[in-house]
């Protein structure tokens, strides 16, 4: 007699075992906890054996459990290799994302990440320009979703979420404290007249002491201490840290993460995308 195992469930166990935990692997498979638990009772039920010792400081795998491992993890590999090679024509093609350069973390890599491993075959070019240049690259045909940061919500866009701008400067940093106050920025940048514009409402005086349209060029200069930005809470570079309450800078105001999706994409694989990035924004929205 021929028994099969449940593919589901099977790669639920392999999820809770590769992250270490039920509550790391729901988010990882975009499922409720409880629906892990069941799929591996399911698979635990279904072979008549336990796979996972559960404890107070986690779990690990039984004897039987790490067996299964190492099959479950070639079988899930097999399966998805023959998904992605014969899967339909309608799951090829290209996808135009534009995201402005400073939202790309935390997000972004995690919704490609997601997105090209249940549709290996389609092609999601990233464009990082400035809002205002990419909702002019959708006005003219050139993307297909587009995220932008903005302090209104149009009648033709999807508000993901909204964040806190934030003064940020290199971790362990003084820069902060000098006047007039040095920030680097981007000429296009939308934050820019936002942090020039408050400066100047409570008479702060101010300086750009770098003129550049690469971000990476201004990642690197306030990360130097030689300047300090104001950035989406949440966003930052990793060598950057919030300027302190006290520093005598005054507060700014929150803005919003837009999704635009192009007139007529109604396309089933521009919509996945688009369900794809609300399921990973939605985890950090304020």
């Amino acid at each position: 007699m021929y028994r099969n195992l449940d593919m589901t469930a099977l790669r639920s166990f392999v999820t809770v075992a590769d992250t270490g935990g039920v509550t790391r692997a729901a988010g990882k498979l975009h499922v409720t906890q409880s629906a892990v638990s069941m799929q591996l009772k399911r698979l635990e039920n279904l072979l008549d054996t336990d796979l996972i010792e559960r404890s107070g400081r986690g779990i690990s795998l039984t004897a039987q459990g790490e067996q299964l491992l190492g099959y479950g993890r070639r079988m899930l590999a097999l399966n998805d290799e023959a998904w992605g090679r014969l899967t339909h024509d309608a799951y090829e093609g290209d996808i135009n994302l534009g995201v402005p350069p400073d939202i790309i973390y935390p997000h972004i890599p995690e919704v490609l990440h997601h997105f090209a491993t249940d549709f290996p075959r389609v092609n999601v070019k990233l464009t990082c320009e400035p809002s205002l240049a990419l909702k002019e690259n959708l006005a003219h045909g050139q993307a297909d979703i587009i995220l932008t940061t903005e302090t209104k919500t149009d009648a033709n866009t999807e508000l993901l979420q909204r964040t806190p701008l934030r003064w940020y400067g290199a971790v362990g940093g003084e820069v902060w404290k000098k006047r007039p106050v040095q920030l680097a920025y981007q000429p296009s940048c939308i934050f820019r007249s936002e942090a020039i514009a408050t400066l100047d409402q409570h008479d702060i005086t101010w300086d750009i002491p770098i003129n550049s349209n690469d971000y990476q060029n201004i990642m690197a200069f306030v990360s130097a201490d030689l300047a300090i930005t104001a950035v989406l809470e949440g966003t930052h570079n990793p060598n950057w840290e919030i300027i302190p309450a006290d520093a005598g800078l005054p507060p700014l105001p929150n803005y919003g993460i837009h999704m635009y999706i192009a007139e007529g994409g109604q396309d089933m694989l521009v919509q996945e995308l688009a369900r794809f990035i609300r399921l990973i924004m939605a985890k950090t929205a304020h």
